[in-house]
């Protein structure tokens, strides 16, 4: 049977892509405990070997959380957005498609940080694959935005672009925080507590 080609300016209905990809975000945290999981605490022959080797493994830890943590901001941007966009055109199932490659790159930066956090390339994955994870959700939203009658047909023109200056603020801090990295380390998350702020400052709204 011969398949009939889709127009291109097609659109289908979003529930398969939104379902993949919380798929694909919950394996991404799910792995994120591998590094726990693996790592040797050692032989522990009292109560206060054991605190010393948990101790040991705090910034095994930290990271583990803080990535956890991001990875949960990224799949809620990933939701309110969705909460909008009606229809997906083969443009934004791609543009997704990328965000999630750095999505499910996460773990593996993860693991580099802790172990080569001493070197310019381990301290620089974790940041900068969370740059381009909200970087292409950004594009993604801005996407539908021009597609807005069609995508986001429950949103006014000028809602539509105040949600994406919410996108906005997430993405200059998350530049900020790889231009810092090099130097203060995981530290430079913390500037991700800014968001609210900026987003208000942008103008922007979220739900």
């Amino acid at each position: 049977m011969i398949r009939q080609r889709r127009h291109p300016a097609a659109t289908q209905r979003t529930v398969r892509l939104e379902a993949f990809t919380d798929g694909v975000f919950a394996i991404a945290a799910t792995l994120l405990v591998l590094d726990l999981t693996t790592h040797s605490i050692g032989k522990v022959t009292s109560d206060a070997e054991m605190w010393t080797a948990l101790a040991g493994m705090g910034e095994l830890l930290l990271n583990f959380v803080l990535s956890f943590v991001l990875l949960c901001l990224l799949w809620m941007v990933h939701v309110q957005q969705f909460e909008h966009i009606a229809r997906a055109d083969p443009v934004l199932i791609w543009l997704n498609n990328a965000r999630l490659l750095f999505v499910v790159l996460v773990p593996f930066a993860t693991g580099l940080l802790t172990q080569y956090e001493a070197y310019f390339a381990g301290r620089m994955a974790m940041p900068v694959t969370f740059f381009f994870a909200i970087l292409f959700g950004w594009v993604q939203w801005q996407w539908a935005v021009r597609r807005r009658d069609v995508m986001l047909p429950d949103l006014t023109e000028q809602e539509a672009v105040a949600y994406g200056r919410a996108s906005l603020s997430a993405l200059i801090i998350g530049g900020v925080v790889v231009a810092l990295s090099p130097w203060i380390g995981s530290a430079a998350f913390l500037l991700f507590l800014l968001d609210g702020v900026l987003t208000r400052a942008l103008g922007g709204k979220s739900d």
